[in-house]
């Protein structure tokens, strides 16, 4: 079955919009596992009576705890705020996939 140009290249849009879409899923992933780390780090200073220690490249150096703790909730913050954004546009991509798939279905039949 011989394919017209624009079914043709519906199908290419439609490929590069599904590796679009896996890119900003393993992007999604990598964010989520930063903002487990960042929250669990926060519990970890919550829950200290002890002196805390920052991991600077490959040497730990004594932190303020109220400081250390401020900045990883600005890092939480910032980390949830960037995966809303992410989300709405996966959702987006999501609908696109599904608009342009229908269509070359549509075509195909």
């Amino acid at each position: 079955m011989e394919l017209d140009k624009e079914t043709n290249k519906q199908i290419q849009d439609l490929q590069i919009l599904e590796q679009s879409y896996q890119a900003m899923f393993m992007q999604k992933q990598s964010i989520q596992m930063e903002l487990g780390e960042t929250k669990t780090a926060i519990e970890e200073i919550d829950k200290s009576k002890d002196t805390i220690f920052r991991v600077i490249g490959q040497v730990m150096v004594k932190a303020e705890k109220d400081v250390l703790k401020k900045e990883l909730k600005e890092k939480k913050d910032f980390l949830e705020l960037r995966l809303k954004s992410i989300d709405k546009q996966e959702a987006d991509l999501r609908g696109d996939i599904e608009r342009i798939r229908g269509e070359i279905v549509s075509k195909l039949q």
